[in-house]
């Protein structure tokens, strides 16, 4: 059986874009390429699933989530379901940022 995380989303472009994201050095460089790479409405939807993501994990209710953030529930359900039974991006990512405070 084929790993989920060599989905067919793998491929010269993502693997580019996976080297760019790890060459950023600097908070300062981060928001550069974002700016440069994403639109607004992009930055902000990615913004807003990894806070509904650390929400979740923390034990927030849907309702107080989609209060607090804006977020659908369709979208809390799907950064839910990420988290459960996904590729632990949220998780890997969110247990480092836990670790640097």
């Amino acid at each position: 059986m084929k790993d989920k995380r060599d989905a067919p989303r793998r491929n010269h472009q993502t693997d580019l874009l996976v080297r760019a994201l790890l060459a950023l050095q600097t908070p300062d460089e981060c928001y550069q390429l974002l700016d440069d790479l994403c639109t607004i409405s992009e930055i902000q939807a990615m913004a807003q699933r990894m806070e509904v993501a650390r929400l979740l994990r923390s034990g927030i209710t849907y309702q107080e989530i989609a209060g607090e953030t804006g977020a659908s529930t369709a979208t809390i359900s799907r950064v839910n379901r990420c988290l459960t039974y996904g590729t632990d991006g949220y998780n890997i990512v969110l247990n480092r940022m836990e670790g640097e405070a």
